[in-house]
């Protein structure tokens, strides 16, 4: 499942294509929003929030469309009036007069007003964005050690939305093996150096990931500027002290680590 980073990549796609551009026409396939295709006819895409990994489509005209792709929804750009061939069930079409931006199997769809948008349960419930860069390590720190939060095995906790919107299974095990940690750590456990670090790495990855993953500079020796430590490299050696990394299963997840280092 993406990720995070991945996700507001996405949605940085839909943005280029579409955004502060006058929609020519919109298509929805749930009967509920119907409603509002004529209604969006003229107004603009103003901005596309992220919120780990749901996405929200702010217009001009004061509506929301919450979507969250879950495991199988994706999002495609294409030229206007064009549908590609595919199995993917359309359920969203939002045109412009150039660029039409295509949501396909998501099931979970809503258009929400200010009202919705503040009491909707999933925005409730979901913690602060790891790309939000107005996030600062200090408010990430007072989020580990907070009551809620500070006897929570890693393990678990770097996979719930509620600590940290945006974190999945690979940020998981690249953070820790970043910071030397095993995944059934807790941060009231922590020296305050660890805490210290391991607030900063809870952000600093997953924007490095963002900003660089898939990009490629030629004066780097692997070429890519992102790359796993750990993360599907199980039976490798590890590039920091050359243990060799292991892979188990947690919270139905797979993880790896090195039992070298991380401990």
């Amino acid at each position: 499942m993406p990720e995070g980073p991945e996700i507001r990549r996405a949605a940085d796609k839909l943005e280029a294509a579409v955004l502060d551009k006058p929609l020519t026409a919109a298509w929805f396939a749930f009967p509920e929003l119907k409603v509002f295709e004529q209604a969006l006819v003229g107004q603009k895409i103003e901005r596309i929030e992220t919120r780990g990994k749901a996405l929200l489509t702010h217009f001009s005209g004061g509506l929301t469309l919450y979507s969250h792709n879950q495991l199988y929804g994706v999002w495609r750009v294409v030229n206007a009036g064009k549908v590609p061939e595919t199995t993917r069930v359309l359920r969203v079409k939002l045109q412009t007069a150039d660029k039409a931006i295509l949501l396909y199997s998501a099931s979970d769809i809503e258009m929400l007003d200010a009202d919705g948008l503040a009491k909707h349960p999933f925005l409730l419930r979901v913690g602060p964005d790891v790309l939000d860069l107005t996030l600062s390590a200090e408010q990430v720190k007072e989020r580990l050690l907070s009551t809620r939060f500070r006897k929570r095995q890693f393990s678990g906790l770097l996979l719930d939305q509620a600590f940290l919107a945006g974190l999945g299974n690979y940020l998981r095990v690249e953070i820790l093996w970043a910071m030397g940690l095993l995944a059934q750590h807790k941060a009231q456990d922590l020296t305050p150096e660890q805490l210290e670090n391991l607030s900063h790495a809870l952000l600093d990855i997953p924007r490095h990931s963002y900003n660089t993953r898939g990009h490629v500079d030629e004066n780097r020796h692997h070429g890519a500027i992102f790359s796993f430590k750990v993360f599907h490299r199980a039976g490798e050696k590890c590039e920091r002290c050359g243990g060799i990394i292991e892979k188990t299963m947690l919270s139905s997840r797979p993880f790896y680590w090195c039992p070298g280092c991380q401990h």
